[in-house]
């Protein structure tokens, strides 16, 4: 859109924002207009730069809700690039982020799952407990994952985390977790025997 400021995302260089928000106090909201878009904050997420991505979520939160047009949202450019502590930063601003449903439903913390991130796991579920919950378009949830992608020892801590917390409150929550039927009505059972994976 803006070719400075995205010059200035690419750089992680806040003194140009600043120079350029002087210039054109306007210029973050022409990013509203656009409905799927990289803004700002996509690039700085996408090139590694946690101080200016910082900047710019604390003048335009609402960016970091915004998917592009390949569907993704600063966070999931972040994880995809591996910039795990800007991940971490992300969330510490607002937790609600790992919720946050991305190309074919992907949260961050599904993706986590996919990959095996076990710290990136364990502080999703620490900052925001309802995203064990969360279910991609094809109704699969971060169980379905951990299994279809073979990451046994993710299936480990998810299935202790449910235990331990669910002990604590009630085991309605963990049995719907658990018994949750994928698009094809395949529960995490069914999908460890499909995918032969005999220690689930």
């Amino acid at each position: 859109m803006n070719d400075p400021l995205n010059a200035a995302a690419q750089m992680g260089d806040i003194d140009l924002l600043y120079k350029l928000i002087q210039m054109d106090p306007y210029i973050l909201e022409r990013y509203n207009l656009i409905p799927f878009v990289d803004t700002p904050l996509h690039i700085a997420a996408a090139s590694g730069h946690a101080s200016f991505a910082t900047e710019i979520m604390r003048l335009k939160l609402a960016f970091a809700w915004k998917l592009n047009e390949y569907g993704l949202s600063p966070i999931h450019l972040a994880l995809q690039n591996k910039y795990h502590r800007m991940v971490c930063r992300f969330v510490d601003i607002n937790k609600d982020l790992v919720r946050i449903k991305g190309r074919e439903g992907l949260t961050p913390f599904h993706i986590a799952a996919k990959t095996g991130n076990f710290d990136l796991i364990v502080k999703f579920l620490s900052v925001c407990p309802g995203c064990i919950e969360d279910v991609t378009v094809r109704s699969e949830t971060a169980l379905h994952i951990a299994v279809k992608y073979k990451q046994f020892h993710v299936l480990e801590i998810l299935l202790g985390w449910l235990r331990r917390t669910c002990h604590r409150r009630s085991h309605h929550k963990e049995k719907r977790v658990l018994n949750w039927e994928d698009e094809a009505g395949n529960t995490i059972l069914h999908m460890s025997v499909l995918n032969s994976f005999p220690q689930v």
